[in-house]
């Protein structure tokens, strides 16, 4: 009478089974594990990029004065058109590309993106919206993306958080601390005119006073300052950003 026929991953597991028990079957002939003891993948975390301003809101006035809650009882406009360099670069023109190059740098990473518009063409969203855009996509963390306006002299970058915090204060200090750093690590210089030691905590922005999961908003650099803004405008300035706040996320994240 013929032998039973054994599966090729029996006879495999038999023939490497130098120390199996005599009369028990090999391991790929024993019951197997139930479901419920394979360890699951753990899931991918999502982290919000919110460009600031919007290509089309300059021509969209009364949608963008339209007020809005800001977090803390009162009310804000909309939105607004942002500001440029003397030479004409838009501030949201910055922000949109700066944020392709994050998510680039962070889906290559392993990360999930979301972002706040689709493109730089249209108007908002308001910054209510913006402030809870992170929650709604199960954001472990959100990222505002901005240039500043100030004063020529006046340069640096400089990360915004909720101060006093609202939904989450600690986390949302944290996020903005891992920012501050790569960007000092990136040979950024922090602000000289606003903030302490590149962080700035303010009570007066609603996207972050309404964000439920860890928020910071990122100033790069003056865009009236005639060298931060040349830097600003240049592709390889943006890529030196885009690494620097993607190394911020990530440092976060704990990746």
């Amino acid at each position: 009478m013929h032998a039973p026929i054994r599966s090729v991953t029996a006879l495999v597991a038999l023939a490497l089974c130098a120390a199996c028990v005599p009369g028990q079957p090999p391991p790929a002939d024993r019951e197997a594990a139930p479901a419920s003891a394979v360890a699951q993948a753990a899931p991918v975390p999502v982290v919000l990029l919110d460009p600031g301003h919007n290509g089309g809101n300059a021509a969209a006035t009364a949608e963008i004065n339209r007020p809005v809650p800001d977090g803390r009882g009162g009310t804000k406009s909309c939105n607004t058109t942002g500001t440029a360099s003397d030479a004409g670069y838009p501030e949201h023109a910055f922000n949109w590309d700066l944020a392709q190059r994050v998510r680039t740098r962070l889906e290559a990473a392993g990360l999930r993106v979301v972002l706040t518009r689709p493109d730089d063409d249209g108007v908002g969203p308001c910054v209510d919206e913006r402030g809870a855009a992170g929650g709604r996509a199960g954001a472990a963390a959100a990222v505002s993306l901005h240039a500043d306006g100030a004063a020529p002299a006046a340069r640096g970058f400089h990360v915004a958080h909720a101060d006093p915090a609202v939904h989450a204060g600690p986390e949302s200090s944290r996020l903005a601390t891992a920012l501050r750093d790569a960007l000092r690590d990136g040979s950024f210089p922090p602000a000289d005119y606003i903030g302490q030691d590149g962080l700035d905590g303010r009570d007066d922005l609603a996207g972050l006073n309404l964000s439920t999961v860890p928020t910071a908003l990122v100033e790069a650099g003056n865009m009236r300052n005639a060298e931060e803004a040349r830097l600003l405008a240049d592709p390889a300035g943006r890529e030196r950003y885009a690494e620097a706040i993607s190394a911020g996320v990530l440092a976060f994240l704990g990746r």
